[in-house]
């Protein structure tokens, strides 16, 4: 068994929030992992990659060649694209519609939606809209980590026991709030496969 999942995004989207979330539930099922970032993370708008490797037998590299990543992970749709030459054949692509729009000649977003959905495997989602939905806009990569969790070779409760040891610290409403966003990008993603 092994994910290899390409996180992509901008600076301040949450990605190693996911990330470390992830690393949590691997530790705890007792698998192997690795994680590199490998572009931006020290600047808020700035591109953002990080591989995360998750497998039942020892990893030897941290960056997940081209051609077999199994999730492209995007908090944003542009940043799916840039990474779609790391997807598998057999690889799903995970994106939020929601663009961050950080530079002044933003690509069409109707363009870019639909080379998304021009793909074989994908789940396309407004995951600001159902954050907001639940209460808190800044929840949306806990939507998107709950989208991808369907293709994820790590039992749902245990992502969820890896939220509340990343956010317990900030109390039982932010945990839960966060909960929720996660359950709710699940639900979305298991009735919107593509």
């Amino acid at each position: 068994m092994k994910t290899d999942i390409i996180l992509a995004g901008v600076g301040g989207q949450g990605i190693l929030t996911i990330a470390s979330i992830l690393g949590q539930a691997a530790i705890n099922e007792n698998l192997f992992l690795k994680q590199a970032e490998t572009h931006g993370m020290s600047q808020r708008g700035g591109a953002v990659v990080s591989h995360l490797r998750i497998s039942d037998i020892e990893i030897a590299s941290d960056l997940i060649p081209e051609g077999t990543a199994d999730i492209i992970l995007s908090v944003e749709p542009m940043e799916a694209l840039r990474y779609l030459p790391y997807l598998s054949d057999a690889g799903y692509i995970v994106t939020n519609t929601t663009p961050f729009l950080n530079i002044p000649n933003y690509p069409d977003l109707d363009k870019i939606l639909s080379e998304i959905r021009n793909q074989p495997r994908f789940v396309a989602i407004d995951a600001e809209k159902i954050a907001k939905k639940i209460g808190n806009h800044r929840a949306s990569n806990m939507v998107m980590l709950g989208a991808a969790s369907p293709f994820i070779h790590i039992e749902s409760s245990k992502i969820e026991e890896g939220i509340k040891r990343i956010f317990d610290r900030k109390g039982d409403a932010i945990v839960e709030l966060n909960l929720n966003a996660y359950k709710a990008g699940r639900q979305f993603a298991l009735e919107n496969i593509n």
